[in-house]
């Protein structure tokens, strides 16, 4: 059996930079066409020139691939309507993150909705500018995606044209809020379509399986393949590949993240072929970003075929998703 995507595109990576940048970034430009770049580094994509600066690097070790980097910068209080009309021509959609709320977002805004981050939601929302949001707040751990809910309405319905996507959603009520408003969209990524906190800490703690938002319950996990599995218009995918070196992983203070790139899409397949809903799997990977974040992908196809396919131990220092285990689908050719 055969299948094939075509444009695929990843509207949520990281790539680090560096060294961890030279070894991940190719994972993903090598099967996808496009992916959207999170912007926290340390120091942050907080400007123009550390936009260009940091696709610049990209695009030196994924040359040798038809993609293009989708940019973002961090959302930060000096985002005035000058430094805004300076970037909008190279930014896909700015990233707001909660201060401390998950990697490297220690640079993140303290109060949601302040009047300064107002001023700039009017001035994005005039500029044509989208708003993608990691969306928790500091309460315990299973419950902040839920209660963050009210600031993506409160935003929304003050801003109808300001376009805002809720990062990597976990939670059935996040599945439930999607359609209260117009200009609410989402990513999913791919581990939250499988796993369940069970799986992170339930008989022994898989730390390569720990990231955040942490992954919830069944039936969150349920809403979440409902969607997904559907095509709703609305959601796109977004993996949140996150690489962290494995000491980081193996370790007192574990790092959050979970490693997926280099097996997105076989697994993805693998999902949608289970549950009867294959003719989905383009609008999840492709036309549902094309038409949310307005793009015009590179052309590329990918030709997968139902061969089984073990995945490594490693990428480099990295360990992937599914380390050791085989999946059911492999890549078969690219073109």
């Amino acid at each position: 059996m055969e299948f094939q995507i075509h444009n695929p595109l990843d509207m949520h990576i990281h790539f680090r930079d560096e060294e961890m940048k030279d070894l991940v970034a190719p994972l993903t430009s090598w099967t996808f066409s496009g992916a959207l770049v999170m912007p926290n580094l340390v120091p942050p994509v907080m400007n123009l020139e550390d936009l260009k600066a940091y696709k610049k690097r990209i695009e030196a070790v994924t040359s040798q691939d038809n993609f293009t980097p989708y940019m973002t910068v961090f959302f930060h209080e000096g985002l005035t309507r000058e430094v805004l009309e300076e970037i909008k021509d190279y930014v896909t959609t700015i990233k707001l993150y909660p201060a401390w709320i998950t990697t490297n977002s220690e640079w993140g805004v303290t109060s949601i909705l302040s009047d300064t981050n107002k001023k700039i939601f009017a001035d994005m929302q005039d500029l044509g500018i989208m708003l993608s949001i990691h969306g928790e707040t500091g309460d315990f751990v299973m419950d902040r995606e839920a209660n963050f809910m009210p600031n993506y309405e409160l935003i929304a319905k003050e801003f109808p044209r300001l376009k805002i996507v809720m990062e990597h959603i976990t939670t059935r009520e996040a599945a439930q809020t999607l359609d209260k408003y117009p200009n609410l969209y989402a990513t999913i990524t791919l581990q939250h379509l499988e796993i369940t906190l069970d799986d992170v800490a339930g008989w022994a703690l898989k730390p390569h399986l720990f990231c955040k938002p942490i992954a919830k319950r069944d039936e969150d996990r349920d809403a979440l393949l409902e969607l997904a599995l559907s095509g709703h218009p609305k959601v796109s995918f977004g993996s949140d590949s996150a690489p962290h070196p494995q000491h980081a992983k193996e370790c007192c203070g574990c790092a959050a993240g979970v490693f997926t790139a280099p097996i997105a899409l076989q697994v993805l397949t693998e999902i949608f072929e289970k549950n009867e809903k294959l003719e989905n799997l383009q609008k999840f990977v492709s036309t549902n970003a094309i038409s949310i974040y307005g793009l015009t992908p590179n052309t590329k196809t990918i030709e997968l075929e139902k061969k089984e396919f073990q995945v490594p131990e490693k990428y480099g220092n990295v360990v992937p998703y599914k380390a050791g285990e085989t999946i059911a689908w492999s890549i078969k050719t690219i073109s």
